[in-house]
């Protein structure tokens, strides 16, 4: 297959591009408005078996908010959960759908039209290395699936916010350490926790799930 070809219509996705789902191997991610990524529901069928049966190690999926309208939907988002994949739901809605495969290959689709979907293949590095990057920013913005459908937030005592504080304000962890009394071994051990509260990471991802979530400093 050339670096990158244009395909138009799912079934000739599937009939030329088929082999790549059964041969991913180490991460199949994906990024979709919503559950119905292909108009063809046995099209879709045929994609996420070939994917399973590729025993690859690790499936993430990124979905925009209204993935999750209706009850038949957020049950889907649930059992797909359930079957072992990592699903998030973005912070905005998604344009297209993309896929990316062991970072080698991605799948990206246009918008929808009267004759179909035009769907872009590449195998051209900077272009699968650009897409994988631009998914992983949204990923780490997004919430996970369980925490998003029970709108929950963690707890963050008054210490654990003069920390979030600290970090938000771009202060050296000597400096901030000093402004809220702590040794340096206490605020950076304040650091970790908080960033396991808020299942981060790192310091800019945990600014990052504040946000999203809400919280204060």
């Amino acid at each position: 297959m050339a670096e990158s070809v244009t395909i138009h219509g799912e079934l000739d996705l599937l009939a030329r591009a088929g082999h790549l789902f059964s041969s991913v191997s180490e991460e199949f991610v994906c990024a979709a408005r919503d559950l119905d990524t292909w108009p063809r529901p046995r099209s879709q069928e045929t994609a996420r078996a070939q994917v399973r049966a590729s025993g690859v190690r690790r499936v993430r999926k990124l979905f925009s908010p209204t993935a999750l309208v209706g009850e038949e939907s957020r049950q889907g988002l649930v059992e797909l959960a359930g079957s072992g994949a990592l699903v998030r739901i973005a912070a905005g809605a998604l344009p297209h759908e993309t896929i990316v495969m062991d970072r080698r290959y991605a799948i990206l689709a246009g918008a929808y039209a009267p004759t179909g979907r035009a769907y872009t293949v590449t195998t051209e590095p900077a272009v699968v290395g650009g897409v994988y990057a631009l998914f992983e920013a949204a990923w780490e913005a997004a919430t996970d699936l369980a925490s998003f459908l029970r709108g929950e937030q963690p707890h963050l005592d008054e210490g654990s916010r003069a920390v979030l504080r600290a970090l938000g304000s771009g202060a050296t962890d000597e400096a901030a350490a000093r402004e809220l009394g702590m040794s340096l071994r206490t605020y950076r051990r304040r650091v970790a926790e908080l960033l396991a509260a808020l299942d981060a990471g790192s310091r800019f991802q945990a600014g990052v799930r504040a946000g999203e979530l809400g919280l204060t400093g």
